[in-house]
């Protein structure tokens, strides 16, 4: 998904602007923007990689003017309407017009702390074994899915060298990708990470002995194209 949401290395943004003693929020409504997105995410009607899909898909214009925590209820919203949990003129105006429909789960006020420390755990059982190890060179495949993708733009089709691998874990593609009442698609893949030279991402333009590392999913990567060539001359 190439959205507007993929700033990294984009021109005309300026740089990001530290706030000192930033507040955790700078107005009420956003501590209650934050409270309906975990209220809800963990009913069960959607998961965390749905969350982000809805966000990311936002019309660019839509996105790009909005701040953060508007992002979060418009993505909210969205998510409301695809699961018939609430219609565009409720949300319009605040009225309930049909009887509410049941949810899977309800985060009750006295459960929050133990189900935030708790989290939701991604790893899963390691069925077979990874395809890269450290020291690895790998490249990012140069894919542009239609749906969420967590390779930015600036790494596709670039070189860089495997750091270390984290396991197995739910593949956020296939995850975002479930469909509304269906069962989540977990799809588990190894999870690597994956250092990448400055120069090798921004060319010569790159700050000198810069460099960036990635968490990549392994269908995201194949061996570096002099590696793959040493391979076949081999067999």
């Amino acid at each position: 998904m190439n959205g507007a949401h993929d700033m990294g290395g984009m021109h005309g943004f300026g740089r990001v602007q530290p706030e000192p003693g930033e507040p955790h929020f700078h107005a009420p409504w956003e501590a209650r923007a934050l409270g309906l997105t975990l209220a809800m995410g963990a009913t069960g009607a959607w998961n965390l990689d749905q969350t982000r899909r809805a966000r990311e898909s936002l019309p660019p214009a839509r996105y790009l003017g909005a701040s953060y925590y508007e992002i979060w209820i418009l993505a909210l919203e969205q998510l409301l309407r695809e699961r018939g949990l609430a219609s565009a003129e409720e949300l319009a105006d605040g009225r309930l017009r049909s009887p509410a429909r049941p949810l899977p789960r309800v985060l009750g006020a006295a459960d929050v702390d133990a189900v935030l420390a708790r989290g939701s755990p991604t790893a899963r059982s390691a069925a077979t074994a990874p395809r890269f190890a450290a020291g690895d060179r790998v490249r990012a495949l140069n894919r542009h899915p239609a749906g969420h993708t967590r390779v930015p733009r600036y790494a596709r089709g670039r070189c860089g060298v495997v750091e270390c691998l984290h396991g197995l874990h739910v593949f956020p593609e296939r995850h975002a990708a479930s469909a509304p009442g269906a069962p989540f698609d977990e799809a588990p893949q190894w999870l690597y990470t994956v250092r990448f030279d400055g120069r090798e991402l921004w060319g010569d333009d790159a700050e000198p002995g810069t460099s960036l590392s990635i968490d990549a999913w392994e269908s995201t990567l194949e061996p570096a194209p002099e590696v793959a060539a040493v391979r076949e001359t081999s067999a």
